[in-house]
């Protein structure tokens, strides 16, 4: 049977938390992301958390971010930290590297990074030019 959703193609449970942890050891890792890496709490484990339970749900997988907090409101949650085109090309950074190395399939590959971009971008809330 050949894997309908996202997150089947991802490997389901296990490949979606790799790609997280993943993720979230880039940014603890890259000296190009401290400025992301600032905007979240020392210890990642709550992070690592909500984005895998969020990815599940947004993939094709359980629910589980709605289930525990609600409806997402990604741009209403992220508007307390200041995000703008070099903390969102942070987060990207991260995020396709992690995609680069764990993503087998290039077609796949590029969809998740299409769609990273416009989450990403979607959330930037103030220009590189505001104090």
């Amino acid at each position: 049977m050949t894997p309908s959703t996202t997150y089947e193609r991802l490997g389901g449970e296990e490949g979606l938390r790799r790609l997280v942890d993943r993720f979230y050891d880039l940014m603890a890792e890259l000296p190009e992301a401290r400025g992301i890496l600032s905007l979240h709490p020392r210890d990642l484990t709550d992070s690592r958390t909500k984005l895998f339970k969020f990815l599940s749900g947004l993939f094709g997988g359980p629910s589980l971010y709605i289930q525990e907090y609600g409806h997402p409101m990604l741009r209403a949650r992220h508007l307390p930290f200041p995000i703008g085109v070099s903390e969102r090309d942070q987060w990207l950074l991260c995020m396709n590297r992690a995609i680069d190395e764990l993503v087998a399939d290039a077609e796949l590959g590029s969809k998740l990074k299409e769609n990273f971009f416009r989450t990403a971008d979607h959330m930037r809330n103030r220009e590189e030019n505001d104090l």
